[in-house]
């Protein structure tokens, strides 16, 4: 719904105050001259020049710009200006004095009534002018957007609030000191200033009320924004109707802000009638809407002659709204609700939402980074500065002290009383001490007691896989056996290879061993889990969600004579917020200090100052004078409260029995701690069981790959003998025994293949053991063998290189599970077989073959089986505790 007043174009903008012209080169300059030297003022010549030309630029004012986009141009030069006058002012002390800018008078007429002047030399009356004709531009800039649109009242709200800035500013940081003069004007006093911001607030609010209405939101909003409109219009009226504005304004804009406070008032009884209808609360709405109409009403009735017209007409328009909507509300009340139409004056104040505040402007005009005479810095001001500020730090350092030492205090006091926790507690606000607290955090974490179960679990699966592995392993070598035992026996003395049981010794030692090492595992397994069982109980407080659940309570008296606990406690309750207060004000009072020494800066008064500066010391330190009289009232009052805290506690441990309550909380707290240390005691021994399976897994499934290769290198060996025999048997192979020295073996963990000797090649007999038999014929080599289709590849143990060592294994380190570890098995003494051995002589005593004595690995060799080389098991991770040594 659209609203019934047109107000978006009677808004008010400030005329800019009017100065003369005034020359600031010439004073400025000969001061640099003759305070400093020739050379200064030759160096500082731009500065000087900007500074003039600033002025210059002031001075013109804006009747001689063309139009409104010229605004822009002009914030930006007062901006400059103002900027380049705080430069000035810590620089040049301009007063009458004969050893200052004397020459210097900044005059200024009033914005309002033309015909009132200042003149003054101070730099702070050329100061607040210059900000005043900051917020009149941003004022004319807002007024000239087009407010017809939404774009535009967002522009021209944002202008405003620009301007509220400005004066706000000016009120806070200039006003008072360019009203100290004798000669002054109203319009840049501290009242005018803060008129003005209210002003310029009301009218940014206006234009955000407008763009509401023109989105359609609800209203009840819309009220709110509007009810803002009206209090910011009234707090500029009565402004206004005081002095020493009442008789310095024009009755038009006593008028105009009068008619726009009503207007806004009754635009919000109308949007809040609205909302009232919907939700059928008929006696407010009707209540709302007479209130509405009597402020138009009495507006319109007071209202001076020479009011605008079109704020009239606005008021009619929404007067006649309102009669039309109580005309209707009270016919349905009399006909419908019959409901009791309340009084105005028992009706609560409407709901205001401001969406404005002043623009901050200490970034826009701070002046710390102007580059603007620089170079100037008065001997014997910076020296006296420094002094003043050696004295502001030691005030501020003492008075910080005694702040901390009293927030302190009442900490250890409260700390012996153990308050405010015994309160807590009797309203069932348990807690844990923090380390405590945080040590059941992580347990809880790591799933804590509940989740024990299922790590026992991983236990048993890594201990049944260990076992399969082992009995998958040695089941391996009993078929072999079984196998080569079968060939023996078919065979006889033809069956000349060695037996499976003298090679797989050493593999059946380890395997023995690790069948060891799983029953001592198995034990500690069981001695682990009876542990548990044993403790569930005391360890079932860690699953408590929330652990503070376990804590006992503060529980009331059971019998009372006189009743008085809840005043007991209310009273105490009270104490303690009052000391919370107390510790509050102090942190305020810290940041009070060092916000006053941010802001004090009184260089500008040393510059201009004629007397000792003791006497301006004393003056400037006296105002933190009350500051340091708060701080000592407030530790004095603290002490009175401990005091009086002290009792109380006394009073109230005596009657819910706190010393049984504290008795009982330190057995929950050791109870905890005990269950925290037997969890982590059993974890510990569980995470230390599954690296021990981890890595016993991985020595097994090891031995397993070499048991696995072992078998099939046996395996072709067995193929060959096997067709051997067969020819022996047959016959053929008188003839190769005749031009053959004999077979060798085909060396276990080398290539399979035989090549046949190239007769082009001689023989290097040198790396033939017993070669000494010169006419012995050469040494037959079987035609190489077909790839068996059982093993369709080379077998690992001839192709594969040495695997590279398990990282668990850490040399050099302590090996406190050696005896629990895969061992390796020794490494035998290097036995070379004779270079030829016929079938029929009987096996080679002691024969191991290459599995496990092979010789020493030659440059361009092929690498040794993985299975040759030194166990990487000998001892077990450096991680493991003892718990599995037992």
């Amino acid at each position: 719904m659209t609203s019934p007043s047109s107000t978006s174009n009677v808004m008010l903008s400030i005329t800019e105050k009017k100065t003369i012209s005034l020359d600031l080169y010439r004073p400025l300059r000969n001061y640099i001259v003759y305070n400093y030297s020739e050379r200064e003022a030759q160096n500082l010549e731009d500065d000087i020049q900007t500074l003039k030309q600033y002025r210059s630029d002031i001075e013109r004012g804006p009747h001689n710009e063309s139009s409104s986009s010229s605004l822009p141009a002009r914030r930006d030069v007062l901006q400059n200006y103002y900027k380049a006058l705080c430069a000035v002012e810590s620089r040049f002390p301009i007063s009458p004095d004969q050893d200052h800018v004397n020459s210097v008078t900044f005059t200024w007429y009033d914005a309002f009534k033309n015909k009132n002047k200042a003149a003054q030399q101070n730099i702070h009356l050329e100061k607040a002018a210059v900000l005043f004709n900051l917020g009149a531009v941003h004022s004319q800039m807002g007024l000239g957007f087009d407010r017809s649109s939404i774009e535009g009242r967002k522009q021209a709200s944002h202008s405003f609030i620009a301007a509220a800035g400005a004066f706000a500013f000016l009120r806070d940081n200039v006003a008072m000191k360019a009203s100290m003069g004798s000669s002054t004007t109203v319009d840049v006093s501290v009242e005018c200033a803060g008129m003005l911001e209210r002003l310029m607030l009301a009218q940014a609010q206006e234009c955000v009320f407008e763009n509401s209405i023109a989105k359609g939101n609800t209203p009840g909003v819309c009220s709110k924004i509007s009810r803002q409109v009206g209090l910011f219009y009234e707090e500029a009226l009565a402004a206004l109707n005081v002095a020493p504005l009442n008789q310095h304004f024009d009755k038009t804009w006593l008028a105009h802000v009068q008619l726009k406070a009503s207007l806004f008032y009754g635009e919000a009884c109308y949007r809040y009638s609205l909302e009232l209808h919907d939700k059928e609360e008929i006696a407010e709405e009707i209540a709302r809407l007479k209130s509405g109409v009597n402020a138009l009403s009495e507006a319109r009735k007071t209202s001076p002659r020479g009011s605008p017209q079109q704020l009239l007409d606005a008021i009619n328009k929404l007067e006649a709204t309102l009669n039309l909507n109580l005309e209707r509300a009270m016919k349905e009340n009399d006909r419908v609700y019959l409901m009791r139409v309340p009084p105005a004056s028992s009706l609560t104040p409407l709901a205001a939402f401001s969406l404005v505040k002043p623009m901050q402007m200490d970034d826009i005009l701070d002046a710390s980074k102007e580059k603007m005479f620089a170079s100037l810095v008065p001997d014997n001001s910076a020296k006296a500065l420094s002094r003043y500020t050696e004295m502001v730090d030691d005030v501020i350092r003492t008075q910080a002290e005694k702040l901390q030492q009293g927030s302190e205090l009442a900490r250890v006091r409260l700390r012996e009383m153990d308050l405010p926790d015994s309160v807590l507690a009797l309203e069932g606000n348990l807690s844990l001490p923090v380390a405590l607290k945080e040590d059941v955090e992580a347990v809880q974490i790591c799933g804590g007691p509940a989740g024990l179960d299922a790590e026992l679990q991983q236990l048993r699966d890594l201990k049944r896989v260990n076992q399969e592995l082992l009995v998958q392993t040695e089941e391996l070598l009993q078929k072999e056996a079984t196998e080569d035992t079968q060939f023996r026996t078919q065979f006889g003395t033809r069956w000349t290879r060695p037996q499976s049981t003298t090679l797989t010794k050493n593999m059946q030692d380890r395997l023995n061993r690790f069948a060891a090492n799983l029953k001592q595992a198995a034990e500690s397994d069981a001695r682990i889990e009876r542990s548990v069982r044993d403790h569930v109980a005391l360890m079932s407080i860690l699953d408590l969600r929330p652990i503070e659940s376990a804590l006992p309570t503060l529980a009331r008296p059971i019998m009372s004579l006189d009743a008085t606990e809840d005043a007991i406690v209310g009273a105490l309750k009270q104490s303690l917020r009052q000391l919370e207060t107390l510790g509050a004000q102090r942190a305020g009072l810290e940041d009070m200090l060092k916000e006053m020494k941010r802001k004090d800066d009184i260089l500008p008064k040393l510059m201009t100052s004629t007397g000792s500066h003791e006497d301006l010391f004393r003056k400037e330190i006296a105002k933190y004078d009350h500051i340091c009289e708060e701080i000592s009232q407030n530790i004095e009052a603290q002490e009175q409260l401990l005091l009086q805290i002290q009792a109380q506690n006394e009073e109230f441990a005596s009657i819910f029995n706190l010393e049984d309550y504290k008795a009982s909380h330190e057995r929950i707290y050791k109870q905890i701690e005990a269950a925290i240390f037997k969890y982590r005691e059993i974890k510990e021994n569980i995470n230390e069981g599954l690296k021990f399976y981890v890595t016993l897994q991985e020595a097994i499934t090891n031995v397993k790959q070499q048991c696995s290769d072992f078998v099939m290198t046996r395996n072709i060996q067995c193929r060959e003998m096997i067709d051997e025999v067969q020819r022996q048997i047959s016959g053929l192979s008188f003839q190769d025994n005749k031009n053959s020295s004999g077979y060798t073996y085909p060396s276990v963990g080398q290539a399979h293949q035989a090549p046949r000797t190239n007769p082009q090649q001689p023989t290097d007999t040198g790396n033939i053991p017993n070669s000494t038999r010169p006419h012995q014929p050469p040494t037959y080599h079987p035609p190489q063998q077909p790839t068996m289709s059982g093993y369709s590849q080379t077998p690992p143990p001839y192709s594969s290189p040495q695997p590279p060592a398990p990282p668990y294994h850490f040399p050099g380190q302590s090996q406190p599970f050696q005896h629990l570890q895969p061992q390796p098995h020794p490494q035998h003494q290097q036995q070379q077989p004779p270079p030829s051995h016929n079938y029929g002589q009987p096996a080679y005593p002691g024969w191991r073959g290459p599995y496990y004595n092979a010789p020493p690995q030659q440059p361009g060799a092929m690498p040794r089986p993985p299975y040759t080389a030194p166990s990487p098991y000998p001892h077990p991770p450096p991680h493991q505790s003892g718990y599995y040594r037992q």
